[in-house]
């Protein structure tokens, strides 16, 4: 048996995941587009997936992403000139930028939160609520797993 063959009858970790997040950011990027936000693209989860309706931190979107700093502030250029963000004095720090969705932002924010909420239930009910539940803790603690690892 071929090992392409054996990846696809029994598929690793990385080829599961892989499957899970390809999947995902298709269906997200493809709703939001319908909905009115065509410029976004995948990469720009790194941001948008974690940032607060009151502003972030750029480290803070970069540890809770596992990008780095660079990486995000690429992708908030991005999105400043896209008309999602904005930069303001962060008011705790003066020295530090905050990071704040606009209202175009906040839309895409709120839009993308119905479209996950969707794509979930829809899982849930594909494979019942308590296995979807069991799904999540043990995909959570293996992430949690490769974080901590990460970080040492």
């Amino acid at each position: 048996m071929s090992r392409s063959q054996r990846k696809e009858d029994d598929p690793d970790l990385g080829i599961l995941a892989g499957n899970i997040l390809f999947g995902v950011q298709r269906e997200m990027f493809r709703s939001l587009a319908e909905q009115g936000h065509p410029e976004l693209r995948p990469r720009h989860g790194a941001v948008l997936a974690y940032l607060d309706e009151n502003g972030s931190r750029a480290t803070d979107l970069a540890r809770q992403s596992g990008q780095h700093k660079q990486v995000i502030g690429t992708l908030v250029d991005e999105l400043v000139a896209l008309g999602y963000l904005r930069r303001e004095p962060d008011p705790n720090d003066r020295r530090a930028k905050l990071i704040l969705p606009t209202e175009r932002g906040l839309d895409e924010m709120r839009r993308g939160d119905q479209i996950m909420a969707e794509i979930e239930a829809r899982h849930r009910a594909e494979v019942g609520e308590q296995e979807y539940a069991a799904f999540k803790r043990c995909m959570t603690r293996i992430a949690r797993l490769h974080r901590s690892s990460a970080e040492d």
